[in-house]
């Protein structure tokens, strides 16, 4: 069993909503409709090596598209823990997910970018949790306006 922090769940939340947003996009809505299951994948890094994990992010945004996944995106600590990073990649089922992974080690530029993170070991840790969309649930925006507060009387 994982444990986690209140915080920490607070975080997996939000970025479940994120997941949502992107998956309800409007720029593929048959597809994207389609998705029913985010793989959150959380990272214990050597925070003193954030630059290198920044890098190895950034290669995924091409190599995830071109395997079959659908990118939520790759977040790195900001406030709070300094060690927690996360990527979160949507998929229309786990079906899909093992293709997209066949579709990755046979990659050239994935292996090589797993090669970087286990040279420069700033991966310190990896866990891999799925989690199914709740329909209706996900990717609702905000009604306030960020700059509205506190309320005009």
């Amino acid at each position: 069993m994982i444990r986690v922090a209140r915080r920490e769940a607070f975080r997996l939340t939000a970025l479940l909503m994120l997941a949502g947003r992107h998956s309800l996009g409007q720029s593929q809505p048959d597809r994207d409709s389609m998705i029913t299951v985010t793989c959150f994948i959380r990272y214990q890094i050597d925070p003193f090596q954030l630059e290198s994990f920044k890098a190895y992010a950034a290669k995924w945004s091409t190599i995830i598209p071109r395997c079959g996944g659908n990118l939520v995106g790759y977040f790195l600590p900001h406030e709070g823990t300094n060690d927690v990073a996360w990527g979160l990649i949507s998929f229309e089922n786990l079906a899909t997910y093992e293709v997209y992974r066949a579709r990755l080690r046979a990659d050239a530029e994935a292996r090589a970018n797993f090669d970087f993170a286990r040279r420069n070991r700033f991966i310190l840790r990896e866990e891999r949790t799925f989690l199914e969309n709740v329909p209706g649930t996900i990717g609702i925006r905000s009604e306030i306006i960020c700059c509205d507060f506190p309320p005009h009387v």
